[in-house]
């Protein structure tokens, strides 16, 4: 009994020469990896923590064909440890329990077990907290990968156990590079004399966006697509290398979509209008939402531009009328002229810091009693009562009139001096100098 279960806790066969090429070339060591320096340079924290072989969980997150799995393998290989894959698309708890009751088994026999979850951000809660015990006991060494933001998509106890790593796109230098080496390499295209144009290669390590499985897939094709000449040569140029790419993917997923629309914000807000257009192009290109960016032009004329550019909250608002009644793909041109109107308008906060600081009057100190002139008068006995006695009508003074509006000194909208704030600002300063001589007239009769 106990050979059958040995049996079927061994390591999985070797991978077949037919696998696609992206598996062929996965990298064995560190010395055939490319990219993530910033995590795997000498001294850094994860390259000390592999060295040394002291680890109990790590979370890898990042794009798709960054390398995660690769790493997670290549980790295994220098613990010396036995590398188990599931997938948190497939695999249930019953599968966990099974693995794990494997990795006991070879921990009394000597051997450590990495258990490497592909996807684990699609476990539910329960699947996680069912590893949390062999976790801590180190009957298995986690490795977790998710394209997702495991603060989000993780439990707080697999992370707080956990060393957590963000994988970045290849450059594409290390994708150029990692063309070249793939052709040099006999597990590639053995017995095929292949030339790759420098045009090719270039196109191939932009177009891809940094991610190696997409851009060995495309060199797969571009092969295997690609007659050889009279002297058995393939000859890839730019022509075959564009014909073996599909239209450009972006990677948005919730990270991408919370990101992206970070970055779009932030380049309106730095006035950057080329910035601005080109986050608005990602956005529509990975087919976002329109009345989603829509509402954001709209929430952002107001707390970003404000009064110094009144004119930028009704560009935003007929702009979003006209994405609901046009829709795609004329919707683009309506979002950029309103993008473009934001992103060159000048910018004040005035207004949204004055309604929070209105807020955090009302919510932290004592409401403040409305004056007896200001109450409703328009009901029988108000005027006994002292409502509305005393009101001055400011249309019959020229539009302004002193008079108390809130009691004590509060200053909630101080208009910044940009834009047509300016203007606003000259015309408080005015009223503001009405009501210290009105002050000071009243102070000399008393």
């Amino acid at each position: 009994m106990e050979s059958e279960f040995t049996a079927r806790c061994s390591s999985a066969p070797a991978e077949e020469l037919s696998a696609p090429l992206a598996a062929r070339m996965r990298p064995r060591s560190f010395g055939e990896y490319f990219g993530q320096q910033h995590l795997l340079a000498p001294g850094k924290l994860l390259r000390r923590a592999i060295d040394s072989d002291r680890f109990s969980s790590i979370i890898l997150s990042g794009p798709p064909g960054t390398g995660k799995t690769t790493l997670a393998e290549i980790i295994a290989r220098n613990s010396n440890s036995e590398f188990v894959r599931l997938s948190g698309v497939f695999s249930t708890v019953s599968d966990i329990r099974k693995e794990i009751q494997c990795a006991a088994l070879r921990r009394r026999n000597g051997r450590k077990t990495i258990l490497f979850i592909d996807e684990i951000h699609r476990f539910n809660k329960a699947q996680q907290d069912s590893l949390l015990p062999d976790v801590e006991s180190g009957t298995i060494r986690l490795i977790g990968a998710t394209t997702e933001n495991p603060q989000f998509s993780v439990i707080g106890a697999l992370i707080s156990r956990s060393l957590v790593f963000q994988l970045e796109p290849l450059s594409p230098e290390d994708t150029g590079e990692l063309l070249r080496r793939t052709l040099r390499d006999e597990r590639a295209f053995p017995e095929q004399k292949i030339e790759l144009s420098e045009e090719a290669l270039e196109f191939l390590a932009s177009v891809c966006e940094g991610d190696a499985r997409r851009a060995l897939g495309a060199l797969e094709i571009a092969v295997l697509t690609t007659d050889p000449g009279e002297d058995e040569v393939i000859r890839i140029g730019l022509a075959e290398a564009e014909a073996s790419v599909q239209r450009k993917m972006i990677v948005y997923g919730d990270d991408g979509h919370y990101d992206t629309a970070s970055a779009f914000i932030k380049s309106m807000r730095g006035s950057d209008p080329d910035a601005a257009v080109y986050y608005l192009a990602k956005m529509l290109h990975a087919d976002e939402d329109i009345r989603f960016i829509a509402r954001r032009i709209v929430i952002f004329a107001s707390e970003d531009i404000g009064n110094a550019d009144p004119r930028a909250l009704e560009v935003a608002v007929s702009a979003m009328k006209a994405v609901e009644m046009i829709g795609m793909p004329e919707a683009r041109i309506i979002l950029s002229q309103a993008v473009t109107y934001c992103a060159t308008a000048p910018k004040s906060n005035a207004s949204y810091l004055a309604i929070d600081r209105a807020l955090k009057d009302v919510k932290e100190n004592r409401v403040e009693a409305i004056p007896l002139h200001l109450r409703d008068a328009h009901y029988k006995g108000a005027e006994k009562m002292g409502h509305g006695v005393g009101y001055e009508y400011p249309h019959s003074h020229g539009g302004f009139v002193v008079q108390e509006y809130l009691p004590g000194e509060h200053h909630y909208y101080l208009p910044k001096n940009v834009g047509y704030e300016v203007k606003i600002a000259e015309r408080m300063a005015y009223w503001q100098s009405l009501k210290d001589q009105a002050k000071e007239a009243a102070n000399g009769k008393a």
